[in-house]
């Protein structure tokens, strides 16, 4: 997918993802259903629709700022194959943040999520957000996997939901 210049926050690039910012165009479409060529054949899952009507009543709100949402895209090929981004946490703390990610069906078990995270771990860490949360559905253990593999820890239970936390500190 090729990232437009006017983008204004920074792409995130790992070994095999980049991670831009959504766009105000990819989101309508999201929305209205239009397809794009360079979308996976699965990509909007049910997530990505949610982000996308969050992201279209707010266009000023939190999801399009630096430690808004990203596509994953793969850089073989520029495929969009999910998304991720960090979301306000308060009640965790005045500047903790909550990781949500999804990669689409057909693109699970190659190491993206852990990617994705890995990369948006690193942007929150140099943003001074701490700490980094998250919460996954019951009967999801990939997901709890990639959370630990970020160092991430369970810290309980929330309205049925497994907590994960990690105190993210600051690399200056």
């Amino acid at each position: 997918m090729p990232v437009p210049a006017s983008t204004p926050e920074p792409v995130l690039a790992g070994p095999r993802l980049l991670l831009p910012a959504w766009t105000p165009q990819v989101a309508a479409a999201v929305v209205a259903g239009t397809r794009h060529q360079d979308w996976a054949p699965d990509f909007p899952a049910e997530g990505d629709r949610i982000v996308a009507v969050l992201l279209a009543r707010d266009p000023g709100g939190p999801g399009w700022g630096r430690l808004g949402h990203r596509l994953l895209v793969e850089r073989d090929g520029g495929t969009v194959v999910g998304g991720a981004g960090l979301f306000p946490a308060p009640d965790d703390g005045p500047a903790a943040v909550e990781l949500g990610y999804g990669v689409v069906p057909s693109r699970r078990g190659r190491g993206y999520a852990v990617e994705a995270a890995r990369l948006l771990l690193a942007l929150a860490r140099s943003a001074g957000a701490s700490p980094l949360v998250a919460g996954v559905e019951p009967g999801n253990p990939a997901s709890e996997r990639v959370l630990q593999r970020i160092g991430m820890r369970p810290t309980g239970t929330r309205d049925g939901v497994a907590r994960f936390r990690l105190d993210v500190g600051s690399t200056t």
